[in-house]
């Protein structure tokens, strides 16, 4: 017998973050729903989402943590990242593709006022899109970058290669960083249509094959001044932030997946001779893997959201001119402290449920076609880029020791 549930139960996993979430997220998941239904189709065909991007931009999305004065929603932070984790939902890859965008739309919302903001904060409001250049791959140290940024008698000139260039290939900038005279780390966002700019599509990883993660090479690049940022000092939660986008990224893969998988049992007319029920949706075995499916997921985005919270207090305290350095401090400290506490869980339920889920299907669930097997490739690269071993020591020595975790993250040779 099934019963006649109120819609708002038809998909519970929680309440919402806040009382106007609600009227916010249906703006979006029209455009999340044309999203989730190609997803499959450009997994297979290895097909970039700049169109359903291009979507996200025309609906406001990419405005979201903007102000209402610049066109943006004011969105909080545990709205954007429950709004993360629905498009997750839809497709990470283009989540990730959003993150480098986000993140620079964070260090410009709490950096001082200044003429570099402001001329920012009008491109974000005019739609602009930024990718990533930060990493480098190869022989790069950890404490030094290979790109560099000159100063000549023409001005001032760029040169280098990036990797792992995120959302680079669908934004109209990269925002990215070089090595000055100095040594000194300079950021700068440079037109991707710039002369000397180019990027490839040459990420060949198993999952996350959309994000379009791969080469940026910045041939002596001319670099107007106004592109560099004066800030030295990114916002403070910058390292829980960005592994947070990865966080909502796998809660929204937990919540597809689920779906899926409960949407696959109600409609499995083959059975077992060996099983418990002449349909698959009365097996309680089946129905016992769908629970367990079903609970990671949403232990996952009940975790997500309460670290956004702890995002969200350590923004509030840094633009608090009452607040003292060492309330901002612990607020920052704190939200570093929560997000690796949630890693570990985080993805251990994501990638446990994508692995599982198999076990309520047949054999036939692993056709290609289907498309199941993309929810555990991509949850296994998402969660391989910040490796979460790191973030359960640094969990364990600020318990153990009060040791805080590191706010700043470089990946190279020694």
């Amino acid at each position: 017998m099934t019963l006649n549930l109120p819609a708002a139960l038809d998909h519970p996993w929680g309440a919402p973050p806040t009382s106007r979430y609600e009227a916010l997220a249906e703006r979006f998941r029209p455009v999340f729903a044309r999203i989730r239904a190609g997803a499959v189709e450009r997994d297979l065909a290895h097909r970039l989402p700049r169109e359903e991007i291009g979507w996200l931009r025309e609906a406001g999305f990419t405005r979201l943590r903007l102000p209402t004065a610049f066109g943006g929603a004011d969105a909080s932070l545990p709205e954007l990242f429950a709004l993360f984790i629905e498009l997750g939902a839809a497709d990470t890859n283009v989540v990730n593709a959003l993150r480098a965008h986000f993140g620079f739309t964070e260090d410009l919302l709490l950096a001082a006022d200044s003429p570099w903001r402001a001329q920012w904060l009008d491109r974000l409001s005019n739609g602009d899109l930024l990718g990533s250049g930060f990493s480098e791959s190869g022989d790069a140290k950890v404490s030094a970058f290979s790109t560099r940024l000159r100063r000549t008698d023409a001005g001032w000139r760029l040169s280098g290669r990036k990797f792992y260039t995120t959302g680079s290939l669908f934004a109209d900038w990269i925002n990215t960083v070089a090595d000055d005279d100095e040594g000194t780390p300079v950021m700068v966002a440079v037109p991707r249509s710039a002369a000397g700019v180019a990027v490839l599509d040459d990420w060949d990883g198993f999952g996350q094959a959309l994000t379009a993660s791969g080469t940026a090479q910045f041939d002596d690049v001319a670099i107007d001044p106004q592109w560099i940022n004066p800030n030295t000092v990114r916002f403070p939660y910058a390292a829980a932030y960005y592994q947070m986008v990865h966080l909502a990224s796998l809660a929204g893969i937990g919540r597809a997946l689920a779906e899926d998988l409960a949407e696959r049992v109600r409609q499995r007319d083959r059975t077992y001779s060996h099983g418990n029920a002449a349909r698959v949706a009365d097996d309680p075995q089946i129905l016992q893997v769908v629970g367990r499916v079903r609970g990671a997921a949403y232990g996952a985005g009940a975790i997500v959201l309460q670290a956004a919270a702890a995002l969200q207090r350590a923004h509030d305290a840094h633009l608090d001119p009452q607040a003292a350095e060492p309330a901002r401090a612990a607020a920052a400290l704190s939200a570093h402290v929560e997000v690796d506490q949630a890693v570990s869980v985080v993805t251990s339920l994501v990638l446990d449920a994508s692995t599982v889920l198999f076990d309520a299907l047949g054999a036939s669930a692993t056709l290609r076609t289907h498309g199941l097997d993309r929810y555990w490739r991509n949850a296994r690269t998402i969660s391989s880029h910040n490796p979460r071993i790191y973030r359960e020591r640094q969990a364990g020595a600020f318990a153990v020791n009060g040791a805080p975790p590191p706010t700043f993250y470089r990946v190279g040779t020694a």
